[in-house]
């Protein structure tokens, strides 16, 4: 039981901190997202949104079920776009490999949630 909640929050910490310096419009990151994936400052700030309100979500898995799902979903979405955008890039699995990660600990979260 206990087990979940820590694997939540380990994903909900990593994506949250992932996502600061997305929602803070941080030049350095808005090079990055122009040049690795060829993507606006603008769609940097929306995925970093993402990022944010599903980790705050992730982070309320006291709370209920229903917390971990919306975060789920919320960040897998933005977790499939970077694996996708990674691979696209030529990064290969070594780049993809902490988003394919979080996806698979996230997925598991979600079926965990779907047990009576």
């Amino acid at each position: 039981m206990m087990l979940k909640h820590v694997s939540n929050g380990y994903v909900a910490k990593k994506v949250f901190n992932s996502s600061l310096p997305k929602v803070k419009n941080d030049d350095q990151t808005a090079q990055q997202f122009e040049k690795g994936f060829h993507l606006s400052r603008n769609t940097m700030r929306i995925v970093g949104l993402f990022e944010f309100v599903g980790s705050l979500f992730l982070f309320m898995t006291l709370f209920g079920k229903k917390f971990v799902r919306i975060g789920t979903i919320l960040i897998n979405i933005v977790l499939l776009g970077a694996i996708f955008k990674h691979l696209k890039a030529g990064h290969g699995l070594k780049g993809a490999k902490s988003a394919l990660e979080l996806f698979g600990l996230n997925v598991l979260n979600f079926i965990e949630t779907l047990r009576k």
